[in-house]
This record gives C-alpha cells, sequence and structure tokens, in this order.
C-alpha cells in the first residue's frame, strides 16, 4: 500500500477508508419526506434510484423509511419495516454498502441481518435496545444529536462594532449603521452540548462492546435547532472531528442552507448544500449525507483533487485481439499516462491469452500499474475515452456499459480493476473488479510487478483461484510493452 495510518470505518464486512470524502445518497422511501417525499414510495423505483446513486459516485446508500421533517407523523416499525426491507435487501444483495436510518430497533436488527451495513440512529443510540443492536452485531454506527427541546440559545442577540475604519482614499467615516449587525449565539453552551451528547453517546456503545472504529458522529444540522446555531455548529467542525471520530455533516437541503443561499424551495439548495460540505470537508468531515449524489460528487470531486495531492496506486487491465495487437497496448499505456493527476508507472509484459467470456480470438494482455489522483468513476470515463480515441467498437454502444464483456473484436479493452482503499458496486464500475481472481491474464501479468499478487489482493477482499481453475489461461510471452 502506498498509503498508512489513515482512518478506516468499520462498517460490517465493509471497511470503509476515509482518505478521501465519501458520499452516503439519501433514499427516502416515505410519502412525507421534506424534500423528495413521495418520489421513491414504490419498492422497484426506490431500488433503482439506489443502483442509479451508486453509479452517480454514492459510496453508501442511506435507507430511510420514516420523515424526521418538522411536524412528521411518526410512524410504527411494521409501516417502516414494510417499506424499507425490500429495499434494503435488493441494494444489500447487489453489492451496495447500505446504510438503514431508523429509530426503531427492531427495524434496525432485521435490516442489519438482510445486508446493511450501518444504522443510522437519529435518536443518537438513546434506546437501550438500538444499544443492544450495536453491541450484538458489527455494523457501524451514527449518532446523531437530536434534541427535541432545542439547544435552549435563540436569545436576543447583542449588537457589536464591526469595522471603525475609513474607506480608502481618506474619505468620511462609515456611517454608523453600517456599523453595527447581529452576532450569532455564543458558541460555548451550544458546543458543550452537541459534543457532550455526542461523546456521550459513543462512551455508551463502546461499554457495551462496540469498537470506536465503528462509530461516526453526526452533529444533527436542522432537528430542533434554528439557522444560526446550524452556523455556530458547522463553524466548530474542526473540533468536532478533533473528537477522533469519523464526522458526517448532513446538511443536504435543509432549512438553514436555505437561509444562507436565499432559496426557499428544498430541491433547488443542491448547490448551496455542496457548498456547505465542501467547508465541512476542508474542517475534517469525511463522510457527506446528501440527496443529489451527482451534483455534490462533481463538487467535491473537483474540489479534492486540486486541493489534495492524493496519489494512489491501482492496476488497470489491458487487453488487444485486432491488428498489431502489443502496439495496441503500448498506445493504451500512453494514452493512459496522458489522463491528468495520473501516470503509469509500469506495464507488465504481453502475453497471449485463450479466448474467453465468449471472445472467438485470443487475445494479448497485459497490466499496467498506475498512480492516481482522480475518484475511479472519473478515472474510468477516462479509460473509456482512451477505447474510443483507440477505435474500440462496442457491442452495448446504446449504454456503453463498460461491464458488458461483449464478444467483437477489440482494439482495446482497458479494465480498472482495483485501485487503493476503493470498493465500490455499481453498474459502471465495480471495484475490485468481480472476475479478477478467475482472470489468468490479468493475475500472470501482475507477476511481472509484484513478488506475491495473490496474497497482495487478498487484503483487498479478493480471492485468487488456483491456476487451473482459471480462466483465460497465459500461453506465450509476447515480449515487453514499449511504452514510454
Amino acid at each position: 500500500m502506498l498509503r498508512e495510518n489513515y482512518a478506516t470505518w468499520r462498517c460490517g464486512v465493509h471497511e470503509i477508508s476515509l482518505a478521501r470524502p465519501r458520499i452516503m445518497g439519501i433514499l427516502n422511501v416515505t410519502p412525507d419526506s421534506f424534500s423528495d417525499g413521495g418520489e421513491n414510495l414504490d419498492h422497484e423505483t426506490a431500488i433503482a434510484r439506489g443502483l442509479a446513486m451508486l453509479d452517480e459516485g454514492a459510496d453508501i446508500i442511506d435507507v430511510g423509511g420514516e420523515s424526521t421533517r418538522p411536524g412528521h407523523t411518526p410512524v410504527s416499525s411494521k409501516e417502516e419495516a414494510e417499506r424499507v426491507v425490500p429495499v434494503v435487501r435488493a441494494l444489500a444483495e447487489a453489492g451496495a454498502v447500505v446504510s438503514i436510518d431508523t429509530r426503531h430497533a427492531d427495524v434496525a436488527r432485521m435490516c442489519v441481518r438482510l445486508g446493511a451495513a450501518i444504522v443510522n440512529d437519529v435518536s443518537g443510540f438513546t434506546d437501550p435496545d438500538m444499544v443492544a443492536v450495536a453491541a450484538d452485531t458489527d455494523c457501524g454506527c451514527v449518532v446523531v444529536h437530536w434534541n427535541r427541546d432545542g439547544l435552549g440559545t435563540h436569545a436576543p442577540r447583542r449588537q457589536v462594532i464591526l469595522d471603525e475604519s475609513r474607506p480608502a482614499g481618506g474619505a468620511a467615516p462609515r456611517p454608523a449603521a453600517s456599523q453595527h449587525r447581529f452576532t450569532l449565539p455564543d458558541q460555548a453552551p451550544i458546543m458543550r452540548q452537541v459534543m457532550g451528547f455526542l461523546g456521550d453517546q459513543a462512551r455508551t456503545l463502546m461499554r457495551a462492546g462496540v469498537s470506536r472504529d465503528r462509530i461516526c458522529m453526526d452533529p444533527g444540522a436542522g432537528f430542533d435547532k434554528y439557522a444560526d446555531e446550524d452556523v455556530v455548529i458547522q463553524r466548530a467542525t474542526r473540533s468536532m472531528a478533533s473528537m477522533g471520530y469519523p464526522l458526517m455533516c448532513a446538511v443536504s437541503r435543509k432549512r438553514f442552507v436555505g437561509a444562507l443561499s436565499g432559496e426557499a424551495e428544498a430541491a433547488a439548495r443542491d448547490a448551496a448544500t455542496a457548498g456547505v460540505c465542501v467547508s465541512a470537508i476542508e474542517n475534517g468531515a469525511r463522510i457527506l449525507r446528501v440527496h443529489n449524489v451527482a451534483e455534490v460528487a462533481q463538487a467535491v470531486n473537483a474540489y479534492w483533487a486540486v486541493s489534495h495531492k492524493d496519489a494512489r496506486q491501482g492496476f488497470v487491465s489491458l487487453g488487444s485481439n485486432v491488428g498489431n495487437r502489443v502496439a495496441n497496448l503500448a498506445r493504451a499505456a500512453q494514452l493512459i499516462d496522458e489522463i491528468p493527476l495520473t501516470c503509469v508507472v509500469s506495464v507488465s509484459h504481453a502475453y497471449e491469452t485463450e479466448p474467453a467470456y465468449g471472445i472467438a480470438t485470443p487475445v494479448a494482455n497485459a497490466v499496467a500499474e498506475i498512480r492516481t489522483e482522480l475518484h475511479p468513476l472519473v478515472l474510468m470515463g477516462k479509460l473509456l475515452e482512451v477505447e474510443d480515441q483507440m477505435g474500440r467498437i462496442r457491442s452495448d454502444a446504446a449504454t456503453r456499459d463498460p461491464k458488458k464483456p461483449g464478444t467483437g473484436p477489440r482494439t482495446i479493452d482497458c479494465d480498472l480493476v482495483w485501485v487503493e482503499g476503493e470498493s465500490h458496486a455499481g453498474a459502471r464500475l465495480t471495484l475490485p473488479h468481480p472476475r479478477l481472481g478467475e482472470r489468468d491474464y490479468v493475475i500472470v501479468p501482475m507477476e511481472d510487478l509484484m513478488h506475491d499478487p495473490a496474497r497482495f489482493l487478498a487484503h483487498a477482499g479478493v480471492t485468487v483461484a488456483p491456476r487451473e481453475e482459471r480462466v483465460g489461461q497465459v500461453t506465450a510471452d509476447l515480449g515487453e510493452v514499449t511504452w514510454e
């Protein structure tokens, strides 16, 4: 691994690296949520939306069956389960990291049993039965601050002089009216309550047997808080991150975001949400809970790529069965090396391999080791552009599904098979590649790049099949790929 000692949020069978920000997509299976109520109430629609969010850049899908908007009508655990269980089951079976947003312990236990990896409890694990669910399972736990009595800080605010200076050029002093402004509430009592509660509940979970690396904290933006109180809390993000737990920014489309942006309609606040999320990331938050995954992911990916030097190791499998195959492999490596914030470190020998997955002719294969600072989905898009540039003809041109094997000739095939610290499920990209361990034409070239790829991949949860059981058997060494 290139990076050592970075934070990991352990959630069931998933280990979520927090070396970069992670996006939790909100999937409300409710008729009355404040911004998207009723859109995904149908199970099939909800499942399709959850899968779509994975392709948009979500790392986690947060499924909720009860609205927590102001004035919401509570639902029974039975009704909530009827809404969420089929959705949780389907998304977990598809490989998604699923979070269940619930205050009902029986719903949480049921969903974890069906594959949910995270329990997102808006009541902050104040229910002993919910603590028992956390203790009896290995799920990740999101502790949310929600004081239904409010923070008690909405007292009249005093006025202060902000600026007594003269404008440039020796002009007259500023009018007195411009020198005064209302302040925000005092930060100390707000943060004592929020951070005190979160710390207390984390210790409650740990005393019950929950390991510290399973606990994430959410200060509960918008939960019985005034807009100016939410601003105070967001400005204290660095202090909350210093508590040593993964920190969630769950501000999507909230009322205070509308107050800051001037957008009255909740669904129109996505750009403002992205802005607040970027500020939170800069101060230590690493999980972003949002409605509009695509828009926020685009903003966050661009911000992170520019602001953080974060080169990660990756491997791209290259294949060609048209024309000068080895030359095609070399050209592909050159084009990958030209992708922004990406470089090719080394390329294996080219190998003749037996046809596999319905391909009729032998294939020349190689593996390129790369370093990249791009999000894997962004990098996958650039690899598809390399294929297009080299004249790849797709059997599924309408959908451009990179996971469909196809059977036709291909000038080049570029498969992103592994990226350091990344696991992902989706139609566009699955990491690690779901067939990585069974492909002789990937494992053998990787032996040129490292001593023991089977042991290396085992740490990423990839089991490498014995040589005799693999597909696409290597039959000949075609020599070096001269790409530089």
